[in-house]
């Protein structure tokens, strides 16, 4: 099923949630709201750090296919990243373990597509004199090979997708899981927001100054079939395919399959799916309402004590301690 809906009808599906507990009762600027239950079940939590500099957390289990039509409208700096999840929208296909980056300008009709899934993502939203006070000279100028992330209302915003590096994910996992509350919380959080910036920084002024990739780039049709790799694996956790029955409904040889994964993914094609599921099996935990046991079976594992120990190893505790914590 497939819900398609105007930017004013999803606005006002926002607009009707009120705000739950809050994570962090000293910080008025921080909110969190429920996920509309028309759309599935979860949360999204805003916190303001400074004028013109907020971070978003979405977390959600979207019940079917949602598409949100909006018009065209001025826009500031906006980094979104997918520790998992996938999203469509007029300029950029992001999946997981990869972000968008958008400059500020004029985002034209836009239509964004997400499946039915689970998502965790990270946002940043910067307005253009922020960026300017961090990177800018004197006067806020920014350096040549940054300039195109700042335009005009009138013209079109910039765009880019790039892949999640296993540094800027460490430090997106610090975000989402910040320890602290009040003015640590916030000081804490703007540091890593910073950090995870620069990172993203970093990587378009290589892209603008055209440095050589480490290993030859893949084709569009190539790079279009590793994509689809990924996408069938997803939809078959519970039964993946072999390497090479992978390598065959995608229309790869095995060797390309392996190094293109790889190369747009950051790992190989087993490892992905496994930190998939160790990652899916923490949320389900996390919301609550299955036992261990079917958290194991929902996510493709067999072997309890396997799933305890990768799991442990993976984020330093024991399920059982999650669920316990949960209810």
């Amino acid at each position: 099923m497939t819900i398609t809906l105007s930017e004013q009808a999803y606005d006002e599906l926002w607009q009707a949630q009120k705000p739950t507990a809050q994570p962090d009762p000293l910080d008025p600027l921080d909110v969190t709201y429920g996920y509309p239950p028309l759309l599935g079940q979860g949360w999204c939590r805003w916190i303001q750090l400074r004028a013109g500099l907020e971070v978003e957390i979405f977390n959600a289990r979207l019940r079917d296919r949602v598409i949100s039509r909006c018009a065209d409208r001025p826009s500031g700096l906006h980094y979104h990243f997918h520790l998992f999840g996938q999203h469509q929208d007029r300029h950029t296909t992001v999946g997981d373990r990869e972000f968008a980056l958008y400059g500020s300008g004029l985002a034209t009709h836009q239509q964004f597509d997400g499946p039915a899934q689970q998502a965790l993502e990270v946002s940043i939203h910067m307005h253009p004199t922020v960026l300017g006070a961090f990177v800018g000279d004197l006067t806020g100028e920014l350096p040549a090979d940054l300039q195109q992330l700042v335009r005009p209302v009138d013209q079109e915003h910039y765009t880019r997708v790039g892949v999640v590096t296993p540094l800027m994910e460490h430090v997106l996992w610090q975000i989402v899981r910040c320890p602290y509350r009040g003015l640590s919380k916030r000081m804490y959080l703007e540091g890593k927001v910073l950090e995870v910036v620069s990172l993203v920084l970093e990587q378009e002024q290589e892209v603008q100054r055209g440095s050589p990739p480490t290993m030859p780039p893949l084709t569009p049709d190539i790079l279009e079939r590793i994509h689809q790799a990924r996408t069938v694996l997803l939809q078959r956790v519970v039964n993946p395919p072999s390497l090479a029955e992978l390598a065959q409904q995608v229309q790869l040889n095995e060797y390309t399959l392996k190094r293109g994964f790889r190369q747009v993914f950051g790992k190989p094609v087993f490892e992905y799916l496994h930190d998939y599921r160790l990652e899916q099996a923490r949320q389900l935990l996390e919301m609550g309402g299955l036992s261990v046991t079917a958290v194991v079976k929902q996510v493709g594992l067999r072997d309890c004590s396997y799933f305890a120990a990768a799991f442990r190893k993976k984020f330093g505790y024991n399920p059982s301690a999650l669920k316990r914590q949960r209810g």
